[in-house]
């Protein structure tokens, strides 16, 4: 019975992963956060010499970057969640690149509208070995189409590039933690980036209201000043810093909330009859001196045990 051809054989590169004991000896580099990262950005970089034409800035959208299955498997082991933040790091370099295009009156102009990047193995890769694969357009569904393989053999260090089938990659494991979508931003900045530049929103706070007009409703206030007051139907005041509830179930004032920039932190005072924190009461206090009380953020707050109100970190 014939043997099945593994993944090299089959696009054409077996002889380079013939053994010898040098290269049996040889000790493969661990994975580390830097590495990945910058494999990452250096393809990103040759994908837009290899792409690019006239004035018009050409780059993949899809990076699958793909490892020895043991390599993989040590590299995530006590580091939940650091795929997501080299992700984060690497579109917020691919932004500060391609900026750099556009101040030089180059045309940046994306081909998809989002960044999508697969952390893959296969069972034909050696301790070391690393590969990537890039799409210009993500999940285009072009099942016939060539891919551009790039692949770093342990022996040489030296990449290579060449074009495979889609039926070639058949053997490659997935893994849903090792999958990422991210927007394209047009801005060429990252969202968080965006908001910092917008008016600063510190937090939100959203309640629904049981009072019949309402129908349960959801209400919902940004908190963009570092104090505000938050007061019932009762009311006169229109000042942005003052979130009013319309509800008779509500003082007027309840509550005053305060950020403290210096430890990031938020701060409560209540003035309405009855102020649950996390079903922990709080007590009252004269409006003129008010007694703070931390406000952890995610805070769930009950007010004369009928207005509910949450506290989230904008």
């Amino acid at each position: 019975m014939a043997s099945t051809p593994n993944f090299w054989q089959r696009i054409g590169i077996q002889d380079w992963f013939l053994t010898n004991e040098s290269t049996e000896k040889a000790k493969a580099k661990a994975l580390t956060p830097d590495t990945v990262y910058s494999y990452i950005v250096e393809k990103f970089k040759d994908s837009i010499k290899d792409l690019s034409f006239a004035d018009r800035v050409v780059f993949y959208h899809e990076f699958i970057i793909s490892f020895n299955a043991d390599d993989y498997k040590e590299f995530v082991a006590d580091k939940q969640g650091i795929f997501g933040l080299i992700v984060q790091e690497t579109v917020a370099k691919f932004y500060e690149i391609l900026k750099e295009y556009r101040v030089a009156g180059k045309t940046v102009k994306p081909s998809g509208s989002k960044w999508v990047f697969r952390l893959v193995s296969h069972p034909d890769y050696a301790r070391g070995d690393k590969g990537f694969i890039g799409k210009l357009l993500p999940d285009n569904n072009q099942k016939e189409q060539n891919l551009r393989v790039t692949f770093i053999p342990r022996q040489t260090g030296i990449a290579q590039t060449f074009d495979v089938s889609q039926e070639a990659l058949k053997g490659f494991t997935y893994y849903s933690e090792g999958y990422f979508e991210i927007p394209y931003e047009e801005e060429l900045e990252p969202e968080e980036q965006k908001a910092a530049k917008a008016q600063s929103v510190i937090a939100r706070l959203e309640t629904i209201i049981p009072d019949q007009q309402f129908a349960g409703k959801k209400v919902e206030y940004l908190m963009k000043d570092d104090d505000i007051i938050i007061s019932g139907s009762e009311e006169t005041r229109e000042a942005s810093n003052i979130f009013t509830i319309p509800s008779d179930w509500v003082n007027a004032p309840h509550l005053q909330i305060r950020y403290n920039k210096a430890d990031g932190k938020f701060y409560l005072a209540s003035f309405g009859e009855i102020t649950t924190l996390n079903e922990v009461t709080i007590q009252r206090s004269d409006v003129n001196s008010p007694q703070w009380v931390e406000l952890p953020v995610n805070s769930r707050m009950l007010l004369n045990g009928i207005i509910g109100l949450n506290l989230f970190k904008a």
